[in-house]
């Protein structure tokens, strides 16, 4: 039986973020999200230190401009070579994993936590953790936004400032809000 609120969000529970073991995570990710964007970049290297430090998997070839923001960290794991510009956020409530030679343009917002429909559980910070997967060579259009739980299939191309409300198959180019399919091969 799940009997922590960390328990619960791992396991893609209802649980409430408003909890003291989740916010002690989610200081240990902002100070390493804080020394990654402060460090000079001769000092912080692709990724800094203390960020790699809470990061998931975090390869040596995985680069992260400045500024990056992430939840807590824990949850990401990145393939070889992945690329995330400037701007990015994970709200890594659950795994995110992105695959290998997989690009994020600027400002790209990948989004686990679903709140609450109801306002009153939303308020005590109710929520509920999906994970998002995206696969080996994608590429993510600057400002895209990637909600709860897709997949983005190996090589698709998603359009800059495109909202993914759903899966995207492997291959395929999707654009608008919410993201359709542009073309598929």
């Amino acid at each position: 039986m799940m009997t922590t609120e960390r328990e619960k969000m791992e396991a893609g529970e209802w649980y409430t973020c408003i909890d003291d073991e989740l916010e002690l995570i989610r200081q240990a990710a902002h100070r390493a999200v804080h020394e990654h964007t402060t460090l000079h970049p001769d000092k912080r290297g692709w990724v800094s230190p203390a960020l790699r430090d809470v990061l998931g998997t975090c390869p040596e070839t995985t680069l992260i401009e400045a500024p990056f923001h992430c939840a807590y960290g824990i949850n990401i794991h990145f393939g070889e070579r992945v690329f995330l510009n400037a701007g990015c956020t994970i709200l890594d409530t659950a795994a995110v994993h992105i695959g290998a030679q997989t690009m994020l343009g600027p400002n790209v917002q990948i989004y686990c936590a679903q709140h609450h429909k109801d306002p009153v559980k939303r308020i005590a910070g109710l929520e509920i953790a999906k994970p998002v997967t995206i696969g080996e060579r994608v590429w993510i259009g600057g400002s895209a936004i990637l909600m709860p739980g897709v997949t983005i299939g190996d090589e698709a191309i998603v359009g800059a400032g495109s909202v993914v409300t759903r899966d995207v198959p492997a291959g395929a180019t999707v654009v608008g809000n919410p993201a359709k399919i542009l073309k598929s091969h």
